[in-house]
């Protein structure tokens, strides 16, 4: 067995049907909004349990959102993780996709050694797949994108994963440490283990960061460190078929279709 350690990046996103938006900020709402674990992160929380099935070693949640996320992020704790790492401040809100990757590097860094950070390869709420490149950078470690597998030499330091491609597979290698984003629905989530249900429910399971336990730079988190934002809302066209009821005899009703077709 080995001490690998894992940090799976997770977040909180409004179900879909939920979804709102404040007209004023062009922020999502999430006050009474009922929200889930994205689903492209409970892939990479199946790859990074299946990692430690295999090879031991404990694996930490990393999150960035208000304190009303604790019990969604305490679900992953239920599945096998061991640690819940919350970031939470008022200062990162309205976080684009750079400052958020900054705010996650800092608490990264806080809880080095880390040998890989799993991802879900896009959030559904914002659908970017910015934050795992995002993430690699700040860090300045290497990455592998879209996997579907992963297997870690420990003694070697070596990560090697494999992704889809066109027509077959191409099979990746890089040094330890390196994030991993993980394809979509390239595998089946577990369940919660209900024995372990009141062990994830402890408080210490789950420490709460600001911006001043991470040390941050101010001007690189929240709205101000985000250099992109929401300066408009409109609602998409709609595509509606064109109807067109034909009367009349069979005969009548087949001239009509026949002259139509001839048309078109």
């Amino acid at each position: 067995m080995s001490d690998l350690h894992s940090v799976v990046c997770v977040k909180a996103v409004p179900k879909p049907e939920e979804i709102r938006v404040d007209p004023k900020s062009n922020l999502l709402i999430r006050d009474g909004v009922r929200s889930e674990i994205n689903p492209p992160d409970m892939n990479a929380m199946e790859m990074a349990l299946r990692l430690k099935d295999r090879l031991g070693g404990r694996i930490s949640i990393l999150s960035m959102g208000p304190p009303n996320f604790d019990p969604l992020l305490r679900v992953a704790l239920s599945m096998g993780a061991d640690h819940v790492y919350l970031l939470s401040d008022r200062a990162f809100a309205g976080a684009d996709t750079l400052a958020t990757t900054y705010t996650l590097s800092r608490a990264v860094h806080r809880i080095m050694p880390v040998d890989i950070i799993f991802c879900g390869e896009e959030s559904s709420d914002g659908a970017t797949g910015q934050v795992p490149p995002g993430l690699a950078e700040w860090l300045g470690i290497q990455q592998l994108t879209m996997l579907t597998e992963v297997t870690v030499d420990y003694a070697s330091r070596v990560a090697r994963g494999r992704r889809e491609i066109k027509g077959g597979y191409e099979l990746l290698e890089v040094r330890l440490p390196c994030v991993v984003s993980v394809k979509t629905a390239s595998n089946e989530p577990r369940f919660m283990d209900y024995r372990i249900k009141e062990w994830a429910f402890e408080p210490q399971q789950v420490t709460v960061w600001n911006s001043k336990d991470l040390d941050v730079d101010e001007s690189l988190i929240g709205q101000q460190g985000s250099p992109t934002w929401v300066t408009g809302l409109a609602d998409a066209p709609t595509r509606q078929r064109r109807k067109e009821f034909i009367t009349g005899t069979d005969q009548e009703i087949g001239r009509r279709i026949a002259a139509i077709l001839k048309d078109t």
